[in-house]
């Protein structure tokens, strides 16, 4: 993938303007923190709690209070916080003169339209309307916008997807599976994502355009779970449970599942994959294949 900054235009950044990266203690930004450390170009953090780092400006800030947000001049912004905080910030972020922006949104804005769970169709509604304000905003200020639409994220020990699941499997030793668990899936490392960010904001092509950005492997979930027992060197026990036991059980189940709900497991039977050749195109999508490694 390109690594060169460059602005809206084309052309080159100055040397002297820095990009800032929203939500840099987080799972995908620090990934990206850490390709602007690593080829040392000027670059702002911004997360609630700042931090010190060796050729990082760090700034404290909250998205809940955009009143509060002082940003110095910048030239592109990359957002990996929530898209509904970022809509209320927005206005104050830009007021850096950046005339760039990616943003992060989730393909579950295209995969859970219609669950059964009230609480997420809420969830939705919010991110889809985040999309759309936050395009309205960058054309009206004539930023050029890329928003990114990520399957299953996922970095050893740190996601709050795959990490959750592969403490499960030591815990018990097991995982259910309701129907089988045949639904697809692509899940997609994190340091994949922060590269194809930077690619992104350097390429023409993705100005003012949404791309879902999928891991390379197309597979089960059953055979996405069995290759967390894979890197766990446990041998495969998974148990395949009917949709009707795993609605009836959910309850009993549920405190096993901290932070999970019934149509979570339903949704194991659903396939939900993405086209990844726009992006392959358009800025050089290349991400790894799904073979994780725990210590």
């Amino acid at each position: 993938m390109g690594y060169a900054e460059r602005n809206v235009d084309g052309g080159a950044t100055s040397e002297k303007t820095a990009s800032a990266i929203i939500g840099a203690s987080g799972v995908v930004g620090s990934y990206i923190l850490e390709e602007f450390v690593r080829r040392g170009a000027p670059v702002l953090a911004l997360s609630r709690s700042p931090r010190q780092r060796a050729g990082v400006e760090w700034i404290g800030a909250d998205l809940r209070k955009p009143d509060t947000l002082v940003l110095p001049p910048c030239c592109t912004l990359y957002c990996t916080a929530d898209a509904v905080l970022l809509v209320h910030a927005l206005p104050r972020l830009l007021e850096s003169g950046a005339k760039r922006l990616v943003a992060f949104s989730s393909t579950s804005v295209l995969t859970k339209q219609d669950t059964e769970v009230g609480e997420e169709r809420e969830l939705i509604h919010q991110l889809a309307e985040a999309e759309r304000r936050i395009v309205a905003l960058c054309e009206q200020r004539h930023v050029g916008w890329t928003i990114l639409r990520p399957t299953l994220i996922y970095a050893e020990g740190r996601d709050t997807n795959i990490t959750p699941l592969s403490k499960l499997i030591r815990r018990f030793g097991f995982m259910p599976l309701v129907g089988g668990a045949r639904g697809l899936r692509q899940p997609v490392h994190a340091e994949d994502l922060a590269i194809g960010a930077i690619a992104a904001a350097a390429s023409r092509s993705a100005v003012n355009n949404f791309y879902t950005l999928p891991g390379a492997e197309i597979l089960s979930y059953r055979e996405m779970i069995g290759r967390l027992f894979d890197a766990l060197h446990l041998p495969r026990r998974l148990i395949s449970v009917p949709p009707w036991l795993w609605r009836a059980g959910f309850g009993l189940a549920k405190p096993l599942f901290p932070g999970s709900n019934v149509a979570m497991g339903i949704r194991m039977m659903k396939d939900m994959t993405f086209d990844s050749r726009p992006a392959v195109h358009d800025f050089g999508w290349n991400p790894r294949a799904f073979r994780p490694i725990f210590d």
